[in-house]
């Protein structure tokens, strides 16, 4: 818990934990362009208590992606951390499409390519920087073992992700699965076993 929630009385802690909670709902279900009055209006409180606990959306955004971040790093670093790089890129990709199959919006969030104002999703900007730079080097680990197909880069791991949301439209997590699992045989070597 952060020292600034620490400080807040129970109502003002209450109101931002409804507007963090109807953020995270309503990005899963539609996607970032739900407008800060629908949030409020959600969350029952005023725009002008949303905006008192969140001065910006990006710092909503942010917030309400918190979670989602967390896990997001943890499947990539076990992954990466894999001494089989295909087992890793593998079960990096099923994990990371299961976990985006019911979230609409951190998905939007995440592929975005760079933000177009520069300071737009700042946290989840530098979070995508570091991931696909790790996967970087997973996928490398994988071409060199032989086991990737040799045309298959970081940017196709983009791609699987926004293309593994629309596979799982409405949430389900037997067609992302099904979705990756005919993606990674495309992407075995011709040679690999």
């Amino acid at each position: 818990m952060t020292t600034e929630l620490a400080h807040l009385r129970s109502d003002a802690r209450d109101n931002r934990d409804r507007i963090v909670e109807a953020a995270r709902a309503l990005f899963a279900e539609r996607g970032l362009d739900v407008g800060m009055r629908e949030i409020a209006r959600r969350a029952e409180v005023g725009p002008a208590t949303l905006y008192r606990r969140f001065a910006t959306r990006d710092d909503l955004v942010d917030e309400a992606f918190s979670i989602e971040l967390e896990t997001c790093r943890r499947i990539v670093v076990e992954g990466c951390a894999d001494d089989d790089a295909w087992r890793g890129l593998s079960s990096t990709l099923t994990a990371l499409v299961e976990l985006n199959a019911g979230n609409r919006g951190f998905v939007d969030a995440f592929t975005a390519t760079a933000a177009a104002s520069g300071s737009a999703h700042s946290v989840i900007a530098a979070h995508r920087r570091e991931l696909l730079g790790m996967l970087a080097g997973l996928v490398a680990r994988a071409r060199a073992a032989g086991r990737l197909r040799a045309d298959f880069t970081v940017d196709d791991v983009v791609l699987i992700l926004r293309a593994g949301r629309g596979a799982a439209a409405g949430g389900s997590v037997a067609a992302a699965r099904r979705f990756v699992e005919l993606t990674l045989d495309g992407l075995r070597s011709r040679g690999a076993d």
